[in-house]
């Protein structure tokens, strides 16, 4: 299966992985998976660092690049078909960073793993249960 992960899911999976529902866990566990990010996930981890609200160390460019490189995640390309999707997408409020991904999980097929219970609403994507 290939799942599209969340800012929040990726980052609790590298920062605190005891926050993750335990079929959170299984599906990361599982090699046979294959995990997907937006390039908004990062561009939301530099916000979110910028903001205080997580601490990347030594710097939040230095962290990324290396959770990039030791994470086996792959790169979800933002195109002009997702552009286009994230202003159809059905969601309750007009959040770019949750719209830009939960268009990428719809243009790219990908199961979409997330605790926002906003981006749960939206009913063009697959949601990990």
């Amino acid at each position: 299966m290939k799942y599209l992960l969340d800012t929040h899911i990726w980052l609790w999976s590298l920062l605190t992985p005891e926050r993750l529902r335990a079929s959170v866990v299984q599906i990361l566990e599982d090699e046979e998976n294959e995990w997907f990010i937006s390039p908004i996930t990062v561009w939301e981890t530099l916000v979110l660092a910028a903001k205080g609200r997580v601490e990347l160390l030594p710097s939040p460019d230095e962290w990324i690049v290396a959770a990039l490189e030791r994470s086996p995640v792959q790169e979800a390309p933002l195109s002009h078909a997702i552009a286009l999707k994230s202003r159809a997408i059905e969601l309750p409020h007009q959040d770019p960073a949750d719209r830009f991904i939960a268009a990428t999980a719809w243009e790219h097929d990908l199961i979409l793993i997330t605790e926002d219970e906003k981006l749960k609403g939206a009913t063009q994507i697959k949601l990990c249960p």
